[in-house]
């Protein structure tokens, strides 16, 4: 490395490539989820939703979701870098309008501070009555509700919450940190098929078929990395044998290993069967201790998802880090 690295102030520049991540994560950290600015996501619901319902019907629906859901993610990535390399060439302040859109883009696209609201939700609900339980919970899962008992309610939040500190936080930092904002909006596509037509119902279980594989492929290694991540920021590296174990004992190929660690955290049981759009799943279960679930669970469940969080903007700013240096 260049002697003169440190003397010109290269070395506090090469910082600057972390101002989008630490912006962008604080503003979640401070707001969650904007309630009334329009979201990215919810345009991908509307353009899923549309194109859903003018494809998903007669022949070849295997053929029709492969090629929505392949066109839908390579737009996004390709109108986020066009958009970027645009911005970028505006004189004077293209550099600094970019950085301004990357932090707008890792705001939206980070989900940590919504998903512990809701989740702590939940649980103040449930407080007050099953049905306002019920009612909440069904706001952050996709199984249906109406019957569910007072510790299903909790279980379904804290599953929810594992499971999704991988597909809201660490799933798009590991593709921010592969792909920059165009990849870690891609993966939001991603994510967003597969939580609208990737079931294994009568009406999507052709359709949604693709959708459900490429997210499958996507939050391969983040599941993986989140899990590890949950048990050491809970001091349990040992967990991760009973992680490896366990974590196969859902039907998504990623699901159960975030859920397998705070299973093992909270020495409590997940899983089994549940309804979807009427239809019943018999899902086998994580863990074996069927204990009932408090809101005391709920608050170390949090911390677990914090500490893990921190750890993973950490672990990204580092390799930006080293990227830019050498």
């Amino acid at each position: 490395m260049d002697s003169s690295f440190f003397d010109s102030g290269l070395w506090s520049s090469r910082f600057i490539v972390l101002l989008p991540l630490a912006l962008g994560w604080m503003l979640d950290q401070l707001l969650g989820d904007p309630v009334r600015l329009p979201h990215p996501i919810v345009w991908f619901g509307k353009v899923i939703s549309h194109g859903e319902h003018r494809l998903n019907k007669g022949s070849h629906r295997i053929i029709k979701g492969a090629v929505m859901a392949v066109t839908l993610v390579a737009t996004v990535f390709c109108f986020t870098w066009l958009l970027r390399r645009t911005i970028c060439q505006i004189p004077s302040y293209g550099t600094v309008l970019v950085m301004g859109l990357d932090v707008i883009i890792i705001f939206f696209c980070l989900a940590g501070t919504t998903l512990i609201r809701e989740v702590r939700q939940v649980f103040l609900a449930l407080d007050r009555s099953l049905e306002e339980g019920r009612t909440q919970v069904a706001r952050i899962v996709g199984r249906d509700t109406h019957e569910l008992s007072a510790q299903e309610v909790r279980t379904a939040a804290l599953e929810t919450l594992a499971e999704n500190l991988s597909d809201g936080v660490i799933a798009p930092l590991f593709w921010y940190m592969l792909g920059g904002v165009p990849g870690m909006l891609a993966y939001k596509m991603v994510n967003t098929l597969d939580s609208m037509i990737g079931y294994k119902t009568e009406r999507y279980k052709d359709f949604g078929c693709w959708a459900a594989h490429i997210d499958d492929v996507a939050n391969y290694l983040p599941a993986r990395l989140t899990a590890m991540l949950m048990v050491l920021a809970a001091g349990r590296p040992l967990l991760m044998h009973f992680v490896w174990k366990n974590g196969r004992n859902h039907a998504s190929p990623n699901s159960g290993y975030p859920e397998a660690a705070l299973a093992g955290i909270l020495n409590c049981r997940f899983g089994g069967p549940h309804y979807y759009f009427g239809q019943l799943f018999d899902k086998p279960y994580i863990g074996e201790y069927d204990r009932l679930l408090t809101t005391d669970d709920m608050k170390k469940a949090v911390r677990v998802n914090r500490t893990a969080e921190i750890w993973m903007v950490l672990l990204v700013a580092a390799f930006l880090v080293i990227k830019s240096i050498w």
